[in-house]
């Protein structure tokens, strides 16, 4: 197929009125071509649209969204925040799981798909770089395939796209892809994964997120052994603990020897190791967020985070205060699934107050993700909060217990004034 110069190519045949187009979110986002999208629409060249996203960490919608485009996503994750609080996307409060079921079914309409694309390796065709995630799936069932070519995108196992999807257009980008860079851990982020590391055995199948606090879980865990990974997204910290020696993926149950993810996030040093690496292989979240591929692992440790966590274990994900910040993503997925893995533990952790000082653990999380009935163990750092086969009473002396010291009088007041209620 001819690759095309971003600035010949054109959306205008391609779209029709009321298309849903999904774009790859985070580090597979087609930023050329998102930027494109964004340009015609502004100049009135476009129909009315929806535009599907998952999170974004660019500059894409630094300006706004032009009034044709409906953003859509599933949360408000990264820098659609800003978005969000003006009242521009439509948020779909799904479990990741679900929503790849909901566009296999028709449910969510994909009518036209963008991507990253870079040459296959090992085969004739494309990949898809770093994330086989609810792109393909929509790819898959798009009436539209529109690629961005970034020939110097790293190419993972695992992300080889179909032969038998044709590409409408391919337009050359050579932007590379997003990079996440995490600031380096505080006293409060050292803390919190000391407190993890304790809580992890050796062969361990760890899921976990990006940032700070996963990156200073994965240093902390340097001395462990025979680690596994099978997790929706990986950063940096999955580099640390392979030269650590503490990840081999040895004692799985299936995938052995591989890392398992959906979607890599980091920096160049992340996208070096994993170009190419037959130790780590993408999928997609009818694997990744599957309970029963999960379950069927041993020892599978999901590690999380929240906006705020209650008293009585309820946890928080999307919104605090009216504003949406968040969003359900994989949480339930994983903290269901860790706790039916066989020695698997679901462990939500996050620094005890915000950066305004204000507690995360509340007296009641004011929009629940993630019911009581699904907690394991919450860490600060002030400790561990293990609440499994524990009733309300105790639940609640566990988490003021790991609350900051300035907040728990009032949150034992609290208690007090709602037990019987809760």
């Amino acid at each position: 197929m001819k690759i095309q110069p971003l600035s010949d190519f054109s959306f205008v045949p391609h779209l029709r009125p009321g298309d849903r187009i999904f774009a790859g979110q985070a580090t597979a986002e087609p930023r050329g071509l998102l930027r494109r999208l964004l340009e015609e629409a502004r100049a009135g060249l476009l129909p009315q649209v929806r535009l599907f996203v998952g999170p974004i960490y660019s500059d894409t919608f630094a300006q706004g969204l032009p009034d044709s485009i409906q953003l859509e996503s599933y949360g408000a994750m990264g820098r659609l925040s800003a978005l969000a609080r003006a009242g521009r996307i439509s948020v779909f409060p799904a479990h990741l799981s679900a929503l790849g079921r909901e566009i296999e079914a028709g449910r969510l309409r994909a009518d036209v798909a963008l991507l990253q694309l870079r040459p296959a390796p090992e085969r004739a065709g494309w990949n898809l770089g770093l994330a086989r995630d609810l792109i393909f799936q929509a790819a898959a069932r798009a009436r539209c395939i529109l690629g961005e070519h970034q020939p110097g995108m790293p190419a993972c196992h695992g992300g080889d796209f179909p032969a038998d999807l044709p590409l409408a257009a391919l337009a050359r980008a050579e932007t590379g892809p997003v990079e996440l860079p995490v600031p380096p851990p505080d006293a409060t982020a050292r803390a919190i994964a000391a407190h993890i590391a304790a809580l992890v055995p050796d062969g361990a199948v760890l899921q976990l997120g990006i940032g700070t606090i996963p990156n200073s879980i994965c240093a902390a865990l340097a001395g462990h052994r025979d680690l596994g990974l099978h997790s929706g997204v990986v950063g940096d910290g999955l580099v640390d603990l392979v030269e650590s020696g503490a990840l081999t993926n040895a004692r799985k149950e299936h995938d052995r020897g591989i890392s398992i993810a959906g979607i890599a996030m980091g920096t160049r040093r992340l996208n070096d190791h994993v170009d190419g690496n037959r130790a780590f292989r993408l999928a997609g979240p009818e694997i990744t967020h599957d309970l029963a591929t999960i379950a069927t692992l041993s020892r599978v440790h999901a590690i999380n985070s929240a906006l705020e966590v209650d008293l009585t274990g309820q946890i928080g994900a999307e919104a605090v205060g009216g504003r949406y910040l968040g969003g359900v993503g994989g949480l339930v997925d994983f903290q269901r699934a860790a706790q039916a893995s066989a020695g698997g533990r679901a462990i939500i952790a996050l620094p005890s107050v915000t950066a305004g000082g204000e507690s995360r653990i509340v007296a009641r999380v004011g929009t629940v993700t993630c019911a009581r009935s699904d907690a394991d163990v919450f860490v600060t750092e002030h400790g561990v909060a293990d609440l499994r086969g524990q009733p309300f009473e105790a639940r609640a002396r566990r988490m003021i217990a790991i609350a900051a010291p300035q907040h728990r009088e009032a949150l034992d007041r609290a208690w007090h004034a709602m037990r019987g209620r809760a």
